[in-house]
């Protein structure tokens, strides 16, 4: 399964971390809190750009008035991040994407309408800030034309779920074998590449990544989808 507008409005995302015990969440206080500092470098009653680099291109969920193409200097997309639920599970944790500093990313840049920030975006920091593995961050958006501000998610290199520089093999053992209750780590991977080429993105270490985790599975014998 993917995760849904309904899971975040219902705080249900917020319920099962709880109730597995493996993280602790931010309160909503927290979370308005991060929101509001974020906001303040943003002209009130705007639009908002958001930059999205994983999971975001192909499930937004939030509701957007526009997208484009687009690139960021500083960071990159990386494997950065475990996760003991959701895509993976205490005994057998799996590896969702964060930016990491150094390097640049292409990824799709969504504008949402000034009406729309107060119900959309508070909804994405109940997503993405959840347990407080990222940091929002204001960058530059390059589409190739012009430069915007546009808000994404940065690795939060203090919390204990950052995996800092692990071995390629690690990576992909992790991402062939994990899976949780919103799918596996192997789905989310191969979604994110597939988002990124529909859009003319062809990200070629998440290629690599993608090719030698079907290797493994069919060396473990593991169900795999013939869409990928």
């Amino acid at each position: 399964m993917s995760l849904t507008r309904s899971d975040l409005e219902s705080r249900r995302l917020q319920q099962t971390i709880v109730k597995s015990g493996t993280g602790i969440i931010l309160s909503e206080a927290q979370l308005q809190e991060s929101f509001s500092q974020t906001m303040k470098q943003h002209q009130p009653n705007s639009d908002v750009w958001l930059f999205a680099y994983g999971s975001l291109i192909w499930n937004p969920i939030f509701k957007f008035a526009e997208q484009r193409v687009g690139k960021i200097y500083g960071w990159h997309r990386s494997f950065c991040l475990w996760v003991p639920q959701g895509r993976g599970t205490p005994e057998n944790r799996g590896l969702v994407l964060g930016l990491d500093s150094g390097g640049s990313c292409r990824g799709i840049a969504y504008r949402i309408a000034a009406a729309d920030v107060s119900s959309e975006l508070p909804l994405l920091w109940r997503r993405e800030m959840v347990v407080g593995s990222y940091i929002p961050h204001w960058v530059k958006v390059f589409d190739g034309m012009q430069q915007f501000p546009a808000i994404t998610f940065v690795i939060n290199r203090q919390h204990r779920a950052y995996a800092g520089k692990i071995s390629p093999q690690t990576m992909i053992n992790s991402i062939a074998t994990a899976s949780g209750e919103l799918g596996s780590c192997a789905d989310y991977l191969m979604q994110t590449v597939n988002g990124l080429m529909k859009v003319g993105i062809k990200d070629q270490q998440l290629f690599w990544l993608s090719k030698q985790v079907l290797i493994l599975q069919n060396q473990l014998g593991l169900n795999i989808s013939s869409d990928y």
